[in-house]
């Protein structure tokens, strides 16, 4: 069964940074786009940051300037650097790997993200 878990959320306080990680197993992790999502409360669902099998990266307006999406491909696991947190950012944030090929969408369970000022 295809897993990916996530890692490294938690409590910051407000101009601190954080680093998610997740790790991905039992896909064929090159070919998928690698994606972080985020759920703030009252709001739905919202992609954060992409970044494609060659590395091409983007990221939502809301993060240009303090995130870096990166991944791992000899360890399976895609990265979201965060810096310069906002309370805003607090949610639950979510990995998500697209497979491209056969249009499929395989997500995490999340990890709570809390941003205190």
């Amino acid at each position: 069964q295809v897993q990916l878990v996530e890692s490294g959320g938690g409590l910051v306080q407000a101009g601190g940074s954080l680093r998610l990680s997740c790790a991905v197993a039992r896909i064929i992790f090159r070919e998928n786009t690698m994606n972080w999502y985020r759920q703030v409360p009252g709001k739905e669902r919202e992609l954060v940051a992409s970044t494609t099998s060659d590395d091409k990266t983007s990221y939502a307006d809301f993060m240009k300037g303090r995130a870096t999406i990166s991944r791992d491909n000899a360890k399976n696991t895609v990265y979201l650097q965060m810096n310069s947190m906002r309370p805003e950012d607090t949610g639950v944030y979510y990995c998500n790997a697209h497979n491209p090929i056969w249009n499929r969408d395989y997500w995490g369970r999340g990890t709570q993200v809390t941003v205190s000022s």
